[in-house]
């Protein structure tokens, strides 16, 4: 994940901090000198680490930090509130013009992810807003664009306007008229890039927002390339003025340097990021949420809309109502794994949970091959078999091994798990509850069983 090294060096710095009950000017001096490194080796642009330490440290070296009680985490106050200033403070939303449509022109190098990730960022539009987005083929240049842009709008089920090999300029005003036409108030248009910038690609550009106007021109960068996305960032910004930044693979082995410098560079703001292949791996970028994650201060919000995201709140209610009568049978506890494995991996899970080691579960993720199984097994059970495991004998879990080609012990363990979490449910219920609830009360929750 992006950040990991930066994350893990910066508190390693704060981790020798607190191990001082007072901090000198030359404690915080020393301290600034590592975390400027730990920045450049994350490939943050020089300019950009340059100032940032030059702010962290006269704000840090204040008689009111040096004299604090806990100065070190005066300093990691500090520090956060100064990542969260580079980064932009809050999240950004797109620009929605008064004009309908309203157009985003998708910018970029190819390969940074214009296709996959503006039609992501369709359907997102479509999803939180209850917009109707068109998608428009204005790439005639790399080969399989538009068939690309059209197999990922049928995956969204997003229509697509396309004209073939024509001049791109009159692809864009066309899907503007008819997006006009059939009642798609949002377009997209995924323009063409270049494996470097050249004038031929920026005079297109230029010819394109001149015709169309649009009201977003987001620059998507892949944020694997480091410094040569914020070269390219400033490029584009200098030439059509962009007023937003997508940065796509931040769930990559990533230094993250992108994310950190493109605002200080261009002045504008991080808007969306991609964080994986699927096409709704997409999140809006909030700084001080990222700012907390490289601090290793956990980010609970996303993982809140995570889980919100991935379980039907409806189907939720009626879980919790099962668990409290112990009525959880073994299609809800399928239904439950489900929803886990569309959390994300272990490790970008415990990344968002404070004071969990993420880097522990590195690469840990839910099994694919057991989830696999498990679904097996109880798809090959009867209905009444899923509701009472119970009457499974030994003849019945011969039949339903053989239904789904594994063996009667892959049976029996699912079995055993599934009455392990029956036990635990029971510890939840009734006057073990009631003492739950109270103990939840006493800590200022909200709590009902």
């Amino acid at each position: 994940m992006a950040f990991e090294n930066l994350s893990e060096k910066l508190n390693g710095v704060f981790k020798r901090l607190r191990g001082k009950g007072r901090l000198s000017e030359q404690d915080v001096k020393d301290a600034m000198r590592e975390a400027r490194l730990a920045l450049l080796e994350a490939d943050v642009s020089y300019k950009v680490v340059k100032d940032f330490i030059r702010d962290v440290s006269e704000r840090c070296t204040g008689v009111e930090v040096l004299e604090a009680l806990s100065p070190a985490q005066m300093v990691i106050k500090i520090v956060n509130e100064a990542l969260c200033e580079l980064m932009g403070t809050s999240a950004q939303k797109l620009i929605i013009g008064s004009k309908n449509p309203s157009i985003v022109m998708l910018v970029g190098l190819q390969g940074a992810g214009k296709t996959t990730n503006g039609a992501k960022l369709a359907a997102y539009m479509r999803k939180t807003q209850n917009k109707r987005p068109l998608l428009a083929a204005c790439d005639i240049y790399r080969p399989a664009a538009i068939e690309q842009l059209e197999t990922v709008g049928r995956q969204l089920n997003i229509p697509v306007f396309q004209m073939g090999k024509t001049d791109p300029v009159e692809i864009a005003k066309a899907a503007v008229q008819h997006a006009q036409r059939y009642g798609n108030d949002l377009v997209f248009l995924d323009t063409a890039g270049r494996l470097h910038i050249d004038e031929a690609l920026m005079d297109e550009l230029k010819n394109i927002k001149a015709a169309v106007e649009p009201s977003e021109i987001l620059l998507v960068l892949d944020a694997m390339t480091g410094q040569d996305a914020v070269n390219a960032a400033k490029a584009f910004d200098d030439a059509l003025g962009i007023t937003g930044v997508m940065l796509t693979k931040l769930d990559g082995d990533a230094r993250g340097g992108a994310a950190l410098s493109v605002r200080a560079v261009t002045g504008k703001p991080v808007k969306f990021c991609g964080i994986g292949e699927k096409l709704d791996a997409i999140e809006v970028f909030h700084p001080d949420r990222m700012a907390s994650r490289i601090l290793g201060m956990g980010d609970v919000l996303t993982l809140i809309e995570k889980a919100e995201a991935a379980v039907d709140q409806k189907k939720a209610a009626e879980m919790a109502e099962k668990l409290k009568k112990n009525r959880f049978t073994l299609a809800d506890y399928l239904e439950q794994l489900r929803s886990f494995k569309n959390m994300g991996s272990l490790e970008d899970i415990a990344a968002m949970i404070p004071g969990m080691d993420a880097k522990a579960l590195s690469g840990a993720s839910v099994d694919e091959k057991a989830m696999a199984h498990t679904e097996a097994i109880i798809l090959s059970m009867t209905p009444a078999e899923r509701e009472n495991p119970a009457i499974l004998n030994a003849s019945r879990k011969k039949r339903i091994a053989a239904g789904c080609g594994l063996q009667v012990v892959d049976v029996n363990r699912l079995v055993k798990q599934f009455e392990a979490m029956q036990q635990l449910t029971k510890q939840l219920t009734g006057k073990n509850a009631k003492k739950l609830q109270r103990m939840m009360k006493s800590m200022g929750g909200n709590f009902r069983f």
